[in-house]
Parts: structure tokens; sequence; C-alpha cells
């Protein structure tokens, strides 16, 4: 494919994402699969690009664009190379013409940006929330240790403080290794993997992961219990719950059971667990604020409203965990989020509806106190967002 050609299935290809980024449709990466299975013509270089090419349109644009082209002009107007390649070739894009519409820049919609403002999130804190996403794994101790790791990975980079943490190149195929197909190793992001280290899961614990999706904290906390004790892991999402099953097999952690629960309707279907849980461990529904390296296009599809039914949803689910907590139990409460509604104002509000409870100081490898609990940052960490709180109750 020529420049030109690429560039021009990139502005197609964005002009897909935004519109799905507005109506609530299928991801960037899925769309860019999609479309790419489509063009077999187009060779790995040539995929490679415009995938660079659409991220960097993303990355760039803070509001919602007009439309891929003025996404793509915004790329232009900083790179020569792509500015040439609006060159009007049969299969490029149009040359620029005076005056047409440019998608402005930013981190974020407006009102996001005074969102994150407002919880201490600006300057080069806000821009770090752009950067490029490490890939982080974690190694299963069952299987391997971490010297066996390295020496399957000799670019990978220890996390220090994270004993079980390596940090491999971008690049690298993991997926296709003889490590990851043995269940060695899960992808796990270092900071997900500090925010875990809250529930300080033990041997012979009884342990409630409420909102366990593919269950990359279930299988961290099930390595913290040595194979001893019991995991309930639920969740309302059937397809994500689904994938929890074949991952732990792979790992070889048996003491999982997993729970498919109705929206709204979670306590009834834990009654069994009422008062009856070490730990409870809620990895929240949320914004997704920290998690903008590796889902750029989710500041797009967050608006007010509908984090005011994120916020809603939590506070919710923390009641419904403060149910299952035993006397001297603890309650975890994680979100990928930077933003105060989700993590320390949500942990005050708990704690105001819910005086059996207190928190607990944390101690992590990664982080800086923040309110109630602790929070992670791309800038000060190198790692997705997070805010971590672990409440005790009496």
């Amino acid at each position: 494919m020529t420049p030109a050609a690429r560039t021009q299935t990139a502005i197609e290809l964005l002009d897909a994402i935004i519109a799905a980024a507005r109506e609530g449709g299928a991801s960037a990466d899925v769309l860019i699969a999609r479309a790419m299975a489509a063009r077999r013509y187009a060779g790995s270089k040539d995929r490679r690009a415009i995938r660079a090419l659409i991220y960097e349109a993303i990355r760039r644009c803070g509001e919602v664009p007009q439309s891929g082209r003025a996404a793509m002009l915004a790329v232009a107007a900083d790179d020569p190379a792509v500015a040439e390649s609006f060159d009007g070739s049969s299969y490029g894009p149009a040359p620029i013409a005076f005056g047409e519409p440019v998608a402005t820049g930013g981190v974020a919609p407006a009102w996001l940006i005074d969102a994150l403002a407002a919880s201490g999130v600006d300057g080069d804190q806000a821009a770090a929330l752009l950067g490029r996403a490490s890939l982080d794994i974690r190694v299963n101790p069952a299987k391997a240790s971490v010297a066996m790791i390295q020496d399957a990975f000799p670019d990978a980079q220890p996390t220090p403080g994270l004993a079980l943490a390596l940090r491999l190149p971008p690049d690298t195929r993991l997926e296709a290794s003889e490590p990851y197909a043995a269940g060695a190793v899960e992808v796990q992001d270092a900071g997900s993997q500090a925010v875990t280290l809250a529930a300080a899961a033990q041997p012979g614990m009884r342990v409630v992961d409420l909102c366990a999706g593919g269950g990359g904290k279930t299988l961290a906390l099930a390595a913290g219990m040595d194979e001893r004790g019991e995991i309930l892991a639920t969740d309302t999402d059937r397809p994500r719950l689904s994938r929890l099953e074949p991952r732990a097999r792979r790992a070889g952690v048996a003491i999982v059971e997993t729970r498919l629960l109705n929206p709204g309707a979670e306590a009834d279907a834990l009654a069994d667990w009422s008062d009856n849980a070490d730990l409870v461990l809620i990895d929240a529904p949320c914004s997704g604020t920290g998690t903008w390296r590796r889902n750029p296009e989710a500041r797009w599809r967050l608006t007010p409203a509908r984090l005011a039914r994120l916020v809603e949803t939590q506070a919710r689910l923390l009641d419904v965990a403060a149910g299952l907590v035993r006397p001297g139990g603890a309650l975890v409460h994680i979100v990928c989020s930077l933003l105060d509604a989700e993590g320390a104002g949500q942990v005050d509000a708990f704690l105001a509806r819910n005086p059996a409870f207190r928190v607990e100081p944390l101690a992590l490898p990664l982080g800086t106190p923040h309110g109630p609990g602790m929070r992670l940052t791309p800038l000060n960490d190198a790692t997705d967002g997070f805010f971590v709180a672990r409440l005790v109750r009496a």
C-alpha cells in the first residue's frame, strides 16, 4: 500500500470508530481487527502503519472529532509525511483544502478535564494518561519461578516491590510462547498486581471476587492463597465470566467457583455468603480513566450521565459487598479510575452509610496515599491508573 492509501484507510476506520464511540458500538481494537480481516491485501507492515496512524489521531483529539478526516488532519498539522499523503491519488485522501475543519487537540473532553482537575489530576499527570502502555505479566508460582520466566524472556525486567511482576517489550509475542500456553504467566498490568495486594489474601480464606470479569485479579488472589481456601468469582457479564474457567484450568487453579449474577439482584443470589466472607474484593465497573493508555477512545464514550450511572452502580455494589463480609473481615474497593467520584469520594460515602466499617491504611509497593486509600498513576508509577481502599468490618 502507498502512504496515501494507508492514510485513507486510517481515515475510513476512524469514521467507524467515531460513530461507534457516539453510539456505544464496538471498541476501536475490534473495529480495526474486523477491517484488517476484510483487507487481506494489506501486509503486516501496512497494518501496523495504519493502526499507528489511527491511534495517533485518537490520542491527539480531546473532544470527539467531527470526522476521521478532521482527526487525521490534526496529525498532518504536525507530521509533514502525513500531510504529504493527502495527495489526491486514486487510493489516497483528497488534497487538504484551505480552511477545512481540523479536529481540536487535548487530553479529553472539556467536562472531563475539569473533573480530573478537581480530583487532582492535571498538567503532566493528565497528559501521561495518554502515553504508551507497557506489557506486564504476572508469574504463576504454581507453574514457574520468576527466574525460569526470565530465562524464557531475556528482555524481561522486574518491577521493584512486586515479586511476581515482569515487564516485557511491547512487541513480545507472549500468547505464542510456551510459558503462556502452560499457564506459567498471565498478562496483568503491574498496577493491577499492586492494588490486588491490598486484599492480603491468605491460605484458608473464604473470598468473594464480586466483579471478577475475566479473572485476572481472581487468579492473583488464588496465587496468594496457595490453592488453599475458597474463591467465589461472580459477575453479571456472561461472556467475560466464561473466560475465567479456562484461564483457571490453564493456571492450575482449582479453588475458584464461578457464579453468574443478575444485575440488581446480586444480594439475593449471594444470600448463602451473607456475613460469611473473610474478604470481598470489588474491582468495580468504572469509567476507566486510568486505562486510556490502552483504550484512548474510551474518553470519547464517557458522558456525565454515564459517569453518574457508574457511580450509582459502584455504591450499590459496595453495599452488597458489605453484607457479605463477616465481622472482622475486609472489603477492598478498586477502580481503574482517577476520578474521586469513583474512588476516594465513593469510599467516603460508603463509610458514612456503613459505620461498622473503618479504613485500614495500606502500604503498597506502588502508589501514593490519596484520601481513604491509595492512588496509582501512569506518571508516578508507570502503570495504569488505579484507586484502592481496604475497609475492615468491626
